[in-house]
């Protein structure tokens, strides 16, 4: 045998070892037992794999991002062996590791029940006891056809070899120059238990899968597709230890408890009524309350920091985004034209940008007046396919809180860096605080304009961005096609992360209309543009802050800040008084003058999460006091009339949470 030499690396660490001819991965790491791959090369490898001369070999932990993949990937597998076992009609769809788990997807004749997946689940846990290993097998295109025959599905995989797309998951059966399937052998005899395409990799066995749990089933169609069939998909989590997969399973809990569909339906915020249309909101009188003292507050501090407020339509003659490029790359993501004016075509608007652009180029424009700073609550719509739409998140008629900056060259930092200060400052005022900004750059097949361009935009907000003095993560390809862009990330109060606002620059829109400004030496120059969504959508934003505090808004936000709770019939005229004081200092405060007991009024408070229960008996109606009873159930009494709506006041105007 002749000698191999290979590099282990370890984060900055190179460490060179002489092996012998056929030395796998795993021997590489053996003894290190939370190492269930390899990088080899760059690529992702089995630890079967045989390293070779010159390889530079890097260790792949399961609790790694790309180890949790593997993780969850096999268990995708084995949740298909499961399932053909105990359904041996089920054909096989797709099933890519996601997010936190797994999922898979089968053509069968009727739908998964709760206790399907219960005895999915069981026979799953079996398999993984029996510690079947997985083997990799490299096949040609007609080997894999005549062993596959009876999975339609995999034989349309075979014909995508190589340029099979992420967005459906089908790259991880057929992303690789070459096809392969992936075995389950017994661990004694050898013997063939199941097999799958697949690019792998894959653990070494099923006994390396510590925790696992199937968490639902849904229709999907093949491939995202609603031209395919509908199949049944099966969700499954996968985590490197039971701890880690109870922790994610009280999260869910928590997450569940916090859904803004659920808040929203339950303190009558919102509906997405059948009869309007998915992923079409309308807001009800308290949801409307919240929305409006957002926007109140939002357009307060767009004023103080120089923005001007303008109006655009919600529908446009198509011209419009031939002109801005929408069309050309973004036809698929609008609703289809409607044919008026003799043949016609007009659009519900998309974005707000085109309109704003007609704005500046309604008359001549001056140097001195730049920048200018246009804003809008303008709603968009977008045809989200009814397999992504969720509720506030992701809808398809939504308002936007949009602004759009035109300056010169030499403005164009300073601007950016105002305007991410601006950003930040007022999500803070909302009680987000923990932050991160990601730099997504040019998409090297969708884009327009000049490398030059792109380059001297991507690196100004790079430097604006780093200024923050948050971390900067690289979103490569991730632009839209006329400029980078710096998006925020937020964590919530339970550690989830959302996208909040986005920060474009465009060299190339600008270009498209036409736009030009008078220089100081009388010479006609070509504006920057900068986009900018602070809340994104003012929709999106509800429900990550209705997420956020779990429906128990600060008083400034709640849509009623306090409610009066008379011990007695007798109290409520005091209290109607104390109200009508409280609404003239711009309060929101109601009365509880219901039939039902204190004890009965006071639950009902707690269960809208109003910030402030006043509640008054004889004792505070002689005093000239009341008593709060705050959300946490503490309680102060005595509180002279004219101090308790000072403190309401006070906790609104600082914006704080009671």
């Amino acid at each position: 045998m002749s000698d191999v030499r290979v590099i282990i690396q370890r984060d900055s660490e190179r460490e060179e070892r002489v092996v012998t001819t056929g030395t796998t991965a795993a021997e590489l790491f053996a003894g290190e037992r939370s190492v269930i791959a390899a990088r080899v090369a760059g690529e992702l490898k089995d630890l079967a794999h045989e390293v070779s001369d010159g390889d530079t070999v890097e260790a792949v932990e399961i609790s790694s991002p790309d180890g949790l993949a593997i993780l969850r990937h096999s268990t995708a597998h084995v949740m298909a062996q499961a399932v053909q076992e105990l359904f041996p009609e089920a054909k096989l769809g797709i099933g890519p590791p996601v997010k936190d788990g797994f999922y898979y997807d089968f053509d069968v004749d009727k739908p998964f029940h709760p206790d399907d997946l219960k005895a999915i689940e069981k026979r799953m846990q079996e398999i993984q006891k029996r510690g079947q290993r997985f083997a990799r097998r490299v096949v040609t295109d007609d080997e894999a056809r005549e062993e596959l025959a009876d999975e339609p599905y995999k034989l349309e995989l075979i014909g995508l070899k190589g340029s099979a797309s992420h967005d459906d998951g089908a790259d991880v059966e057929v992303g690789a120059g070459e096809l392969t399937i992936y075995d389950n052998l017994d661990a004694k005899t050898g013997d063939l238990c199941w097999k799958d395409l697949c690019r792998g990799p894959h653990l070494p066995t099923t006994r390396n899968i510590p925790a696992f749990k199937l968490m639902r089933n849904a229709a999907a169609y093949w491939r995202g597709s609603e031209k395919n069939p509908m199949l049944q998909r099966i969700y499954g989590t996968a985590w490197p230890s039971k701890d880690e997969l109870k922790a994610h399973l009280e999260f869910l809990a928590e997450a569940e408890k916090r859904d803004h569909r659920k808040l929203g339906s339950e303190l009558d915020l919102f509906s997405i009524p059948e009869q309007i249309g998915s992923g079409l909101a309308v807001f009800h009188p308290k949801g409307g309350i919240i929305r409006r003292v957002m926007e109140d507050y939002s357009r307060r501090k767009h004023e103080e920091a120089g923005y001007e407020f303008v109006y655009t339509p919600h529908a446009t003659k198509g011209k419009l985004f031939e002109t801005s490029g929408h069309l050309d790359w973004y036809a698929d993501g609008m609703y289809p034209p409607m044919q008026l004016d003799e043949g016609v075509d007009y659009y519900l608007k998309p974005m707000n940008c085109p309109m704003h652009n007609l704005i500046f180029d309604a008359r001549g424009r001056s140097y001195r007046e730049l920048p200018l700073r246009l804003f809008e609550f303008g709603t968009v719509y977008r045809y989200e396919k009814s397999g992504v739409v969720h509720g506030l998140t992701r809808a398809r008629g939504f308002t936007q809180d949009d602004a759009h900056i035109y300056c010169t060259r030499e403005q164009m930092a300073e601007e950016l860096d105002k305007t991410l200060t601006f950003v930040l400052d007022l999500l803070r005022d909302y009680g987000l605080t923990d932050f991160y900004l990601e730099l997504s750059t040019k998409d090297p097949e969708k884009f327009v304009g000049t490398d030059e361009a792109w380059e001297e935009a991507t690196e100004t907000l790079r430097q604006v961005a780093e200024k923050q003095g948050l971390p900067l993560v690289p979103d490569p390809g991730g632009a839209a096609f006329y400029g980078p862009k710096i998006s925020v990330q937020t964590k919530d109060a339970i550690g989830r992360t959302w996208q909040m606002s986005t920060i474009q620059l465009d060299f190339n829109l600008p270009e498209r209309f036409d736009l030009e400004y008078t220089a100081a030496d009388g010479s006609k120059t070509r504006p920057v543009m900068i986009h900018r969504a602070l809340f994104g959508s003012i929709e999106r934003f509800f429900a990550v802050m209705l997420e956020h505090y779990a429906g128990a808004f600060p008083a400034w936000l709640a849509p009623v800040q306090a409610v009066g709770i008379p011990v007695g019939d007798a109290h409520v005229e005091y209290l109607e008084k104390f109200a009508a004081d409280a609404k003239k200092q711009g309060l929101r405060v109601e009365v509880d003058s219901s039939s039902d007991r204190m004890q009965k009024k006071i639950r009902n408070a707690q269960k809208q999460k109003v910030p402030f229960m006043v509640i008054v008996g004889d004792d505070d109606m002689n005093a000239g006091t009341v008593s709060f009873r705050y959300r946490d159930g503490s309680q102060k009494n005595g509180i002279l009339r004219d101090e308790a709506i000072a403190e309401i006041v006070d906790v609104v105007e600082r914006r704080v949470q009671v």
